[in-house]
C-alpha cells in the first residue's frame, strides 16, 4: 500500500513560540498557525475561512524558529501530519492532529520599529530548512538573462 504524508502552509504564527527541550536535550518548539482562505459564496459576497494548525519543529529548526519568530509573523512550512492519542488527567480520552515542520521559510521582513521578529540572514534560514533554496523571500535574484555558451538540446 503506497502513502504519503506531506503538508504546506503558509500562515501568521497566532502565538509567540513556546521552547523546551527533552531529557537528552533536543529542542521542541511548539507554536500555532492561522491559515486563512478566501471564498466566493453562493450569494456572491466574499467569504473567509480560517484555519488553526498546531505545528512542532524539533532540533536547530526549533531554537530557530523560537529566536525568529513571534506571534503575528508570517511563516511557510512543509512537514508532515502526525495524529497523537492520551488519556487527559480528567480520564478522557484525548487526540489531536498536528504538523512536524521538516522544512520552514521566513516570508515577509523585519521590521525597523523594533516591532516584529528580525529576519535570519538567507544563509542560516537555508541552513535550518534543509532545502539550499529556501531563502527569505525577497532575497532572490534571477539569474542573468544571458547565460552564453552552447546548450546541449
Amino acid at each position: 500500500m503506497a502513502s504519503f504524508n506531506k503538508v504546506i502552509l503558509m500562515g501568521n504564527l497566532t502565538r509567540d513560540p513556546e521552547l523546551s527541550y527533552t531529557a537528552s536535550s533536543t529542542a521542541i518548539c511548539k507554536f500555532g498557525l492561522a491559515v486563512n482562505r478566501k471564498w466566493r459564496g453562493a450569494d456572491g459576497n466574499q467569504r473567509d475561512d480560517t484555519c488553526f494548525v498546531d505545528c512542532t519543529a524539533f532540533g536547530k529548526a526549533g531554537e530557530t524558529l523560537n529566536q525568529y519568530m513571534k506571534k503575528g509573523n508570517p511563516l511557510l512550512v512543509d512537514g508532515r501530519l502526525q495524529f497523537s492519542k492520551w488519556t487527559g488527567k480528567d480520564g478522557q480520552n484525548r487526540s489531536k492532529l498536528e504538523v512536524v515542520v521538516e522544512n520552514f521559510q521566513f516570508l515577509g521582513g523585519g521590521r525597523s520599529d523594533g516591532e516584529g521578529a528580525r529576519p535570519a540572514p538567507a544563509a542560516q534560514a537555508a541552513q535550518h530548512s534543509g532545502s539550499p533554496a529556501s531563502a527569505p523571500a525577497g532575497d532572490y535574484e534571477p539569474p542573468p538573462a544571458d547565460v552564453g555558451g552552447d546548450i546541449p538540446f
